[in-house]
């Protein structure tokens, strides 16, 4: 084996290791996946994550071995073009969309994918916080164009899915470095609370109660209600509420919550959801940053493949997920950021610890695949 392959043990960080080979073109051997589980090896979701990485590149060698405890995958050139792919349902399309979008704009031609499967669960970021979150910020490093978007066909809860969500992204020979610095103040937050196969006043409840709670800090809210019916609800019943905040200067900090599946666990009533929900966003806009939590991984990345120059983005404090992304991101690319925790000051009202990351892009430019 080359020098130039890494290795890697467990099955943690999972997608983080495939996406930054597949975009290094270095070749990445996983070990040990589960092998003390009573089940070892990928589990059904990895499997089919493997198998959009397959249909998103031209190429790929994969190989996994009789037990399912051992990858070795060789990337090859990202494709793109038109894609569909049945998501597994143990995980939502937030799961495999959140790669999706690290990848996107590097595509050889612009991507348009459907996606089918679950688009709202409790434990991947849902299709909606996404299309409100990461879209924005992808367009600060100049990922823009006709077409790009993302859109909720069919809604579908866990556990059996039946959702449909279509995204659309052209393709970017580089990445515009940004200067994200300074968040502003909060100035209007918008959510959708949405509702499939419940009464559609589950969703009204849902608004009640979280506006409660977010009209004492400010008057410009509005919460949609979106009720889908009949073909487009999906198999499973459920509802849920996803929050957005966004500053003067154009970022977005979000927060969600979705019911519990059906059958796992108490059921959760909708007041309670509004409520907790409400203040998860108050939480997040107290660490804010320029990115909220969900997306620091996709911003640092965005930052590493910039051009050569300075990068900087204020953030939160980091999560578990992103410390370890920063590892690969070294493994990956040798780029290590230069990060600085700042203290708001005793009389400024700015929440929690910041921290200021710092880089210089790879120059990393979509014309030159050349292969290693």
């Amino acid at each position: 084996m080359a020098s130039h392959g890494l290795d890697y043990d467990g099955c943690n960080f999972f997608r983080q290791r495939l996406v930054l080979s597949t975009l290094s073109g270095k070749r990445v051997r996983i070990k040990n996946i589960r092998s003390k589980d009573d089940n070892p090896g990928l589990r059904d979701f990895e499997a089919s994550f493997i198998r959009l990485l397959d249909k998103v590149t031209n190429g790929s060698r994969i190989e996994i071995n009789q037990t399912g405890t051992v990858l070795f995958y060789q990337p090859g050139l990202l494709y793109g073009g038109s894609v569909e792919h049945e998501c597994n349902t143990q995980r939502s399309i937030g799961y495999y969309l959140e790669a999706l979008l690290m990848l996107a704009p590097f595509m050889k031609t612009s991507l348009k994918v459907t996606l089918k499967g679950v688009t709202n669960d409790h434990i991947d970021p849902t299709v909606d916080v996404l299309k409100s979150t990461a879209l924005p910020l992808m367009k600060q490093f100049g990922i823009d164009g006709e077409g790009f978007d993302l859109k909720v066909v069919k809604r579908g809860m866990a556990p059996g899915g039946g959702g449909e969500v279509v995204f659309i992204c052209p393709t970017r020979r580089t990445m515009r470095p940004v200067q994200l610095t300074d968040p502003g103040k909060i100035k209007r937050i918008r959510g959708v609370a949405y509702s499939v196969r419940v009464s559609p006043q589950m969703a009204n409840r849902i608004v009640d109660t979280a506006r409660g709670v977010l009209n004492k800090f400010i008057p410009d809210i509005y919460i949609y209600t979106d009720h889908m019916k009949g073909a487009n609800s999906g198999k499973s019943p459920g509802f849920g509420l996803t929050l957005v905040a966004e500053t003067m200067n154009g970022s977005f900090l979000s927060a969600e919550m979705s019911s519990t599946p059906q059958g796992q666990g108490d059921p959760m009533l909708p007041e309670d959801l509004g409520k907790n929900c409400a203040q998860m966003l108050l939480e997040e806009v107290y660490r804010g940053g320029c990115v909220d939590s969900s997306n620091q991984s996709l911003a640092l990345l965005l930052m590493t493949l910039g051009q050569q120059d300075v990068s900087k983005v204020l953030l939160g404090p980091l999560s578990p997920h992103t410390i370890e992304f920063l590892r690969h991101i070294r493994d990956f690319f040798q780029i290590m950021f230069k990060i600085q925790v700042q203290k708001p000051s005793e009389d400024e009202r700015k929440g929690g610890d910041k921290v200021l990351m710092t880089c210089v892009g790879v120059g990393y430019s979509n014309i030159n695949k050349t292969l290693k």
